[in-house]
């Protein structure tokens, strides 16, 4: 009988007979990437590379997956170099990547343009935030190479338009690993001296390799952060970097950088000679205008004869004064005319008045003497009053033996009461 494998066995000689493969230690697998997954923190890369006839799983681990100056996507066509193996856990075949290349273009172009696409969505692109170049910069920092031909033309330019700018060179790489550091490290450097009123950063032209460290997200990320306005001028005509895009200005060459810069100073010196004529013209004007103002004022009769005015502001006022004692007599002969007619008016109110309160006076005394209870002794009747002077309404007031005073129209006399007697209800 054959022998029996466990599963954890045969999978184990599969791996170790594929592993001892010559040809399964290094091999190149062409396709298209699918299933691709980058699970959060890991920075392992788990894909599928597959064509019309067959899928091939496979791994790229993160020392080697950081190396790659591209992201795979879904879709991209690749070629994918590494070994073949056995994961037992999974009982499967997979392609452990040592590297993978796009098949078609270039790593660095899928590179470049998967940068520029994540950058401009972020804003670094705006045109909102690019900041206008003053207008005459005294000073100007330069970052390039210290021996390049860059340096040497900015130089030459400033010097034939703009001779008074100062020109501050910050030594850097232009190529190569370190490059996009020194680079930004020199746009950092002028932000915080606060030195110059412009940068201009770049190099001559070159190879996309050579120009790879001006698509430095770094780079890209420090141009754009800069608060002083930036020129990049990388490459010539046709070559266009990132640094390019996050720039606030882009020259195709750093002569073309510099002329953009560096104002020509015969044209300030004209524009400022053309300024002073208009001035010249303009104040000669003014001048003109107020001598004539002068020659008139000095014909004037009130220069002339300064006392003539005061006559006639005298004889204003004294007019004025005819004319206002003119209307107050007017007005007070008016208002007597106006108090004569309302006398006659005002007498006979007054005596109608004075007739109607004499006719009220008298029929409130008539009322008054009929109401006066003294008024009837005219009539022969007499008023009983205490001793106190109080009046007495009734006999039942009086006691026998008491005195009480008798009031008459023609005087009083004392009486003593002698009998009391009242009178039954029936009277």
């Amino acid at each position: 009988m054959e022998h029996i494998f466990t599963v954890g066995e045969l999978t184990g000689f599969i791996k170790s007979y594929l592993e001892s493969s010559p040809q399964l230690k290094s091999v190149c697998v062409k396709g298209e990437i699918s299933n691709l997954s980058a699970p959060s923190g890991k920075g392992h890369i788990f894909f599928t590379v597959k064509d019309e006839y067959a899928t091939l799983r496979g791994v790229m681990f993160k020392s080697r997956a950081e190396k790659l100056s591209f992201k795979p996507e879904n879709g991209m066509k690749v070629l994918c170099t590494g070994r073949i193996s056995v994961y037992p856990q999974g009982g499967q075949y997979l392609l452990y990547a040592d590297s993978i290349a796009p098949d078609g273009e270039g790593a660095l172009y899928i590179a470049l343009e998967q940068l520029k696409k994540k950058l401009a969505a972020e804003g670094l692109f705006s045109s909102e935030r690019k900041k206008p170049l003053p207008k005459i910069p005294m000073r100007v920092g330069v970052v390039t190479s210290a021996t390049g031909a860059a340096v040497r033309d900015i130089i030459n330019v400033a010097a034939r338009r703009f001779p008074a700018a100062e020109v501050t060179v910050y030594p850097s790489l232009v190529q190569g690993a370190g490059a996009a550091e020194t680079l930004s490290a020199g746009v950092v450097y002028f932000n915080n001296t606060k030195k110059v009123d412009a940068i201009i950063i770049g190099r001559g032209g070159g190879s996309v390799e050579e120009l790879w460290e001006f698509n430095s997200e770094l780079l890209a990320r420090t141009v754009a952060a800069s608060r002083v306005p930036v020129v990049s001028a990388v490459g010539h005509e046709t070559d266009f970097t990132i640094c390019d895009f996050a720039a606030d200005l882009r020259a195709p060459t750093p002569s073309a950088a510099a002329e953009l810069v560096f104002p020509d100073s015969k044209d300030i010196i004209r524009r400022f000679e053309n300024a002073l004529a208009r001035m010249r013209t303009l104040v000669g004007a003014r001048i003109s205008t107020e001598r004539r103002l002068l020659q008139s004022l000095k014909q004037s009769r009130a220069l002339r004869s300064p006392t003539a005015g005061f006559d006639d502001l005298r004889l204003r006022i004294a007019d004025d004064e005819r004319r206002l004692v003119l209307a107050t007599q007017r007005k007070i002969q008016q208002l007597t005319q106006q108090t004569a007619g309302l006398k006659p008016r005002l007498d006979s109110a007054a005596v109608r008045a004075v007739g109607l309160q004499s006719m009220r006076l008298a029929a409130l005394k008539d009322r008054l003497v009929i109401l006066d209870p003294m008024s009837v002794l005219d009539r022969g009747y007499a008023a009983v009053c205490d001793g106190e002077g109080n009046t007495l309404t009734g006999v039942s007031a009086l006691k026998e033996g008491q005195s009480f005073v008798l009031k008459m129209a023609d005087g009083k006399a004392d009486a003593t009461v002698g009998k009391v007697e009242l009178y039954g209800n029936d009277l």
